[in-house]
């Protein structure tokens, strides 16, 4: 479904990610782990159009660099950025609207229904604003707003990223359900640990470049990977 490769990405003279080549099939779970600062997050962005970059970027064969942010969330990627990005004087239900400006009105009720049942907790905070929710159940709004324009791939930055073990497990939990239903998803994690506990491939990157590729436990049995990332 996603290929991407030789892709890199400059701020300026800093280099972010050098000549970056990944994949993802269709219904493919597949995790990019690595440390802080390591350039994941830029490689995702740049999949999705919002840095420049270098490289060739397709979607089901077809090229996509030089398309717009929201021509590829079009066809068929959706996102959930590090940190869930949520407007927080709005409520749950307007965030999650905001994730399918582009689809008719009766699409948009009925993916609303299907993130409620997916996510009970969601329903339950349609109304509040937000701000007033914890950082588990803004994790939860931020993946079903990543839903809501009918993705067939799913990118999500660092999903564990300032939450609390239970949390953590729960957003978790949600994803394989996502999976289960069809979804492609490109995880980008530092908890190497969870992230190769779910995904059936994996790449590793390290100072904007892929040092390792494999299936999950090919990656979680390296003794590289061992050593630095799972103790």
């Amino acid at each position: 479904m996603l290929e991407v490769e030789g892709v890199s990405v400059r701020y300026g003279d800093a280099i972010a990610v050098e000549d970056v080549s990944l994949s993802v099939g269709a219904g493919e779970w597949v995790a990019l782990i690595g440390p802080n600062g390591a350039g994941k997050t830029s490689t995702i962005k740049a999949v999705l159009g919002l840095v420049h970059h270098d490289g060739e970027v397709r979607l089901d064969g077809e090229s996509i660099g030089r398309l717009a942010p929201w021509a590829r969330q079009s066809r068929g990627l959706g996102y959930v950025p590090e940190g869930r990005r949520l407007f927080g004087e709005m409520t749950v239900e307007e965030n999650l609207r905001t994730g399918a400006y582009r689809l008719p009105d009766a699409r948009v009720r009925d993916n609303l229904e299907r993130m409620f049942d997916l996510f009970p907790r969601v329903r339950e905070r349609r109304r509040q604003l937000a701000r007033t929710l914890s950082g588990g159940e803004q994790q939860m709004v931020a993946l079903a707003r990543g839903l809501m324009g009918d993705p067939r791939l799913l990118l999500v930055d660092e999903a564990s990223l300032g939450l609390m073990p239970l949390n953590v497990k729960a957003v978790f939990e949600a994803l394989a359900e996502i999976h289960r239903q069809g979804n492609a998803i490109l995880l980008v994690e530092q908890n190497a640990r969870i992230a190769l506990d779910h995904a059936q491939r994996a790449y590793v990157i390290e100072v904007g470049r892929i040092q390792l590729e494999g299936s999950a436990d090919e990656i979680r049995e390296d003794s590289r990977v061992v050593e630095s990332y799972l103790g």
